[in-house]
């Protein structure tokens, strides 16, 4: 738990604290690079299996629109749709129409967008579980 001082901000960290921190940051890091790495190698961008990840675990349906994929990728409407677009010609999703509202359109995966998700989804599982020590959060130290 992060202790306040006197005045209400925040207390100052200890070196464990900020070796706790560093650890946290590369461990975050080296997951990323891995993560990198792994899909390139299986023909797909970073933003892509992103993409293909969002929408199949996107809460409580097999679907979302581009506007929820830009929340959840935290991108601009127009990037989202570039990047269906991409994933698109690569049959990696697909559009349909949405039933509730004429001017959305549902982002949905394709069979081949499921196989290669599955496969990396299963890659990135077994890195996170050995990783799992640096990937912790950090376990703050009172200052002494």
């Amino acid at each position: 738990m992060v202790g306040r001082g006197e005045d209400g901000d925040p207390a100052p960290l200890s070196k464990a604290d900020f070796e706790a921190l560093a650890r946290f940051r590369f461990g975050i890091r080296r997951y990323l690079r891995f993560s990198e790495e792994v899909v390139r190698r299986h023909g797909l961008t970073p933003q892509q299996y992103q993409l293909l990840l969002a929408l199949k675990g996107f809460p409580a349906r097999d679907w979302a629109t581009v506007r929820e994929l830009a929340e959840r990728l935290q991108l601009r409407h127009h990037s989202v749709v570039e990047l269906v677009d991409r994933a698109q010609k690569q049959d990696l999703v697909g559009r349909t129409a949405h039933p509730d509202d004429a001017r959305a359109v549902r982002v949905v995966l394709t069979a081949a967008g499921e196989e290669i998700l599955g496969r990396l989804a299963s890659l990135h599982r077994a890195e996170l579980s050995r990783m799992a020590a640096v990937l912790s959060p950090p376990d703050w130290h009172p200052p002494g």
